[in-house]
């Protein structure tokens, strides 16, 4: 009796601390300061202080605007109101939607922006419900993100041109799951580093931190999406993959310490439609054109350019602008 109550008392334990881990990883704060680093970053003693007292997760905040022309968009999607960067070039080839990772912002992704700006396409960067200025503090990594996705997509889909989305990370996953259970059907896909499920994202950071996985991942899991309301386990990019037929370029790292080989190969091997890799040897969890800008640019602008010509069909819904 008394092992079988240490265990329960044990038990629940865990379950406590993992719902307070949970929490801190999926609501941001108005503290200020910065982001607890990386796993991998961390000496031991803040290993242990990050596993008693959880993540600093202050709110991403955008620390640049854009040096080319653009206008700030606000849209009421179903999570709260979002603000976009919209820039717009002349004689576009269409328009490409630039989605964000984990605690990060539009602001993050300005140099892609440009990029995608000199190869002829207007662009559109949104920070997800929760980041940057867009409403509210919850952030579920990936799963109420892809309602912003579709929101983002058939706005821009009720306008002239084909419509195209860049995505990492978790952006990456929101747009698979738009996809395959919101209906959204962009002209072609970007993607980089999408994680394979989000439980294999929450083991991968216990494997950073050299914490053995099980039992605490599993109940991270379940409680992330206990208390934002949705099934964390069936948050799968790999299942994602397998009901969508749109075109999609996927790219990786192969230094990544969060995603594996093995959940990008069964990502990509899982994708219907047509398909295009692209590796980057010694690249992390990290944008690709820092070691490799010529490569990751031809890469691009290969793939993109055989789809400009494919229009899209503008979905029924739509979503209502405010300037």
């Amino acid at each position: 009796m008394r092992l079988l109550l240490l265990a329960v008392l044990a038990f629940s334990a865990m379950n406590v601390v993992a719902a307070f881990h949970a929490w801190r990883f999926t609501h941001f704060t108005t503290e200020t300061g910065t982001h607890t680093d990386n796993p991998e970053q961390l000496t031991a003693a803040q290993k242990l202080w990050v596993l008693l007292t959880g993540i600093k997760n202050p709110k991403p905040v955008n620390h640049q605007t854009p040096v080319f022309p653009y206008r700030t968009i606000y849209l009421n999607g179903p999570n709260g109101r979002l603000e976009a960067w919209y820039g717009a070039v002349p004689h576009a080839r269409g328009t490409v939607a630039l989605f964000h990772g984990y605690t990060s912002s539009k602001s993050k992704l300005l140099t892609e922006a440009a990029t995608f700006r000199r190869l002829g396409y207007n662009v559109l960067l949104t920070d997800f419900t929760g980041n940057g200025g867009s409403a509210g503090n919850v952030c579920t990594v990936g799963h109420h993100e892809a309602a912003d996705v579709a929101a983002v997509t058939r706005w821009l889909q009720r306008r002239p041109g084909a419509v195209f989305i860049y995505a990492n990370s978790m952006g990456a996953v929101a747009t698979l799951r738009a996809e395959a259970e919101l209906g959204v059907r962009p002209t072609a896909n970007v993607l980089e580093c999408p994680y394979g499920s989000m439980l294999e994202t929450a083991q991968s950071r216990f494997r950073s931190m050299h914490v053995p996985s099980f039992p605490m991942a599993n109940l991270l899991v379940f409680w992330g999406g206990v208390e934002n309301n949705f099934w964390a386990f069936d948050l799968d990019a790999t299942a994602y993959g397998a009901r969508i037929s749109t075109p999609t370029l996927l790219m990786w790292g192969t230094a990544d310490p969060r995603v594996t080989r093995p959940e990008t190969d069964a990502i990509y091997a899982a994708l219907r439609g047509p398909k295009q890799r692209q590796d980057f040897p010694g690249s992390g969890h990290e944008p690709y054109w820092r070691k490799y800008k010529a490569l990751w640019e031809q890469t691009i602008q290969e793939f993109l350019g055989g789809k400009t010509s494919v229009g899209s069909r503008p979905d029924a819904a739509g979503v209502r602008p405010t300037l």
